[in-house]
């Protein structure tokens, strides 16, 4: 989709940084927590198979009636990483066919489908994962936060997310994006929508 090419997006404390594949190493470390992954699934990449899913990340959707934005949370002033958002971005007809983390999940992550009402507008696809040592500082609120303001500036009407119902730290990330639950399901995660920032 035109108008979808990611960009440094600038918090308070944090820069959202484009994702590139030089940043497979110290997302691995980042990443690298067993427990990170009770909610989002799977288990920790080693470098080389974070750099092989960031290279098919990086090359972008094959759908061109789809765009995948990835980001890495860096602190301000040269801090470390401290984990990643994305989206997806599709028109509001139909479901999307790709992940946007091309095959890993992740909080939040997964698709609509046609009975999910959406403003008009772009629909975009929304997750984050913070590591363990950065949890619990609002990291992962702010960088959501700047992420849905940045899709809502390029024209995205509706965010989606899926929340495991005992996730309680990302219910809170959703609900400060402005996303409310709804009744439906999708493999054991609530969907969350919201309109995105105008």
């Amino acid at each position: 989709m035109s108008g979808f090419t990611t960009g440094t997006v600038p918090t308070a404390r944090l820069l959202l940084l484009p994702l590139a594949v030089a940043h497979a190493e110290e997302m691995a470390a980042v990443l690298a927590d067993p427990a990170l992954h009770a909610f989002i699934g799977g288990s920790p990449a080693d470098p080389v198979a974070l750099r092989a899913r960031y290279q098919r990340l990086v090359a972008g959707s094959p759908d061109p009636g789809e765009s995948w934005c990835n980001w890495v949370i860096q602190l301000r002033d040269d801090g470390p990483l401290t984990g990643f958002v994305q989206a997806t971005v599709t028109a509001p007809v139909g479901p999307p066919r790709h992940a946007a983390t091309a095959g890993a999940r992740a909080v939040g992550h997964r698709h609509r489908d046609d009975t999910e009402p959406v403003h008009a507008g772009p629909v975009a696809e929304i997750a984050w994962v913070v590591g363990t040592p950065w949890q619990g500082r609002g990291i992962a609120t702010e960088a959501a936060r700047g992420m849905a303001g940045w899709l809502g500036r390029r024209g995205v009407r509706t965010l989606v997310a899926h929340i495991h119902p005992d996730h309680r730290a990302s219910a809170a990330v959703a609900t400060a994006c402005g996303l409310a639950p709804t009744d439906v399901w999708h493999d054991g995660e609530v969907r969350w929508t919201g309109p995105a920032p105008a």
